[in-house]
């Protein structure tokens, strides 16, 4: 018996196109987890997630994995023209940081950083 692997598109139901989701590339996931294993190694972080979305991709930082999100990084790509793709956003809703650089945007967390005793 062999088995086939196939690959359905999502589809929207009112229409038979695949739904284009937006998705982060490799540059930027490597740049989210770069910033996302410092934290974890200080213990302040202990979760993330990754959200596809058809208009944002959400990189979401849990202290607990059962909390809300801490922190949120958008990138939205209808804003790229305007604000920037990129916006970080804390548990609140309050927008901190927006811009077209995602390290730029990260940089107002690293003023955030606590000195850890062992």
């Amino acid at each position: 018996m062999t088995m086939q692997n196939n690959i359905i598109p999502l589809q929207n139901k009112s229409s038979k196109k695949p739904v284009e989701l937006v998705s982060f590339n490799r540059r930027d996931i490597e740049t989210l987890m770069q910033f996302y294993s410092k934290r974890v190694g200080t213990g302040e972080w202990r979760d993330y997630a990754m959200d596809m979305l058809k208009d944002q991709a959400v990189f979401s930082v849990y202290k607990r994995a059962s909390e809300v999100p801490i922190y949120t990084v958008h990138k939205t790509p209808k804003l790229a023209s305007r604000q920037g793709e990129w916006s970080l956003v804390n548990a609140n809703g309050l927008v901190l940081k927006r811009g077209k650089d995602l390290k730029q945007v990260l940089k107002v967390l690293d003023g955030n950083s606590k000195v850890v005793s062992l």
